[in-house]
Parts: structure tokens; C-alpha cells; sequence
């Protein structure tokens, strides 16, 4: 409908009425659409402005439907904001980590690389990995800015592309990381973690180009 009707980026939507009276669904759904969209740039919304769209939504490709496209678009800016986040945290955590911090580190980290190994869903196990790199910069704003960022993409893609476990590539990484920290070498460290946000990135645009090419 937006891309139909050529609203463009800075325009502002219709009403959440009209909306749902064009797409014919209940406003509820309007304004939980809205909403998502909204955690992931997509649109800012308030009182005084309505409902403006920040991200270009456009059917100029016949291959790749307009939903993968958003969630790769969402994606790509929630790992443009993390990763100085993450490489930051990683930082201070080699400078910062009590020795029971690094061995709780590893722990997690071996961990992590033990259901990777497996085949299973490493995804909570990766979290919890991050989770103490995050407690050990003494810092809790990067854990809450962090998850923050996750919880806003996963609470709208459960699969994002189609891939539950996107950027399962980069788990080898993760050891050499948290040895890095342990070894107080906080270049190597922060480089690794570039490189696994870097290495997720470029999943994703794999994706879209195969989406593209089919």
C-alpha cells in the first residue's frame, strides 16, 4: 500500500482509522504493525507528527518480496549500532575482568562452542556468552543497550530471512575472542568482534543477492 500509493521517505502515513479501513484489518493490528515498525527505524511516530516513514519501502524488484527486504534492512541497521557496541564491551572487558569473570567467560564460551558442535539451536547459548562479556565491563548500560536492539528485531522476526540461526559461521570466532579477553590482548579482542559482526553482515547481503538472482 505505501509503495502503491508513492509515499516516500519523510512522508506521513495515513491515519491508523484509514489504514485499517484501506488493508481491511482491525486497528489493533494497524497499530501493532506500526509499532514493530517503529523498534526497528522503519517509522517514528507522535502525537503531534503522526506516523512518518524514515526507511524506503519500494516494490522495484519482482524477486525479492518487500518483507525480506525490510528484515534485511532492519538487521543491517541493528548491526551498524552494535557493532561499536559490542567491540567496545569487548574492549573493556579485557581491560576490566576479574580473574572469576574470565573464567566465567571461557565457561560460557566453551559452552556455547559445545552446542554449536552438536547441531543444536545455539542461540541462547551465544547470548549468555555475551552476557558476561557485557557484565565484566562494570558497565550495565552495554548489556541494556544490547539487548534492547535484539529484543526490538527477534520480537518481529522470530526466523530473520528465513534463517533461525543466521551468522552460525562466526561461532569459531568466539573462542579465539574469549581468549583474546582472557589474555588481555583488547586489540585482537575488538578486532574479532568486528569481524563477527562484519561476517553477519555479509550473510545477509548474501541472501538478499541469491533472493535477488533466483
Amino acid at each position: 500500500m505505501i509503495a502503491e500509493n508513492g509515499i516516500g521517505v519523510g512522508d506521513r502515513l495515513p491515519p491508523e482509522t484509514e489504514l485499517a479501513k484501506a488493508l481491511g484489518v482491525g486497528r489493533s493490528t494497524v497499530r501493532e504493525a506500526l509499532q514493530a515498525w517503529q523498534s526497528l527505524g522503519i517509522v517514528t511516530r507522535n502525537k503531534g507528527a503522526g506516523t512518518v516513514l524514515r526507511a524506503p519501502i519500494t516494490t522495484s524488484s519482482l524477486h525479492l518480496p518487500i518483507a525480506i527486504t525490510l528484515e534485511a534492512q532492519s538487521l543491517q541497521r541493528m548491526l551498524e549500532v552494535r557493532r561499536p557496541l559490542e567491540a567496545d564491551a569487548v574492549r573493556l572487558a579485557t581491560l576490566r575482568a576479574t580473574d572469576r569473570q574470565r573464567h566465567e567467560i571461557m565457561t560460557s564460551c566453551y559452552k556455547l562452542m559445545d552446542i554449536w558442535r552438536s547441531g543444536q539451536d545455539w542461540r541462547q547459548a551465544d547470548h549468555a556468552f555475551h552476557a558476561t562479556i557485557h557484565e565484566a565491563t562494570g558497565n550495565p548500560l552495554y548489556k541494556q543497550l544490547v539487548d534492547q536492539l535484539q529484543g526490538a528485531f527477534h520480537s518481529v522476526y522470530e526466523a530473520p530471512l528465513g534463517e533461525p540461526m543466521l551468522g552460525t559461521d562466526t561461532i569459531p570466532l568466539h573462542i579465539e575472542m574469549a581468549e583474546a579477553i582472557c589474555a588481555g590482548d583488547a586489540d585482537r579482542a575488538a578486532e574479532l568482534m568486528h569481524k563477527i559482526t562484519d561476517l553477519t553482515g555479509r550473510d545477509v547481503e548474501k541472501i538478499i543477492g541469491d533472493g535477488a538472482d533466483a
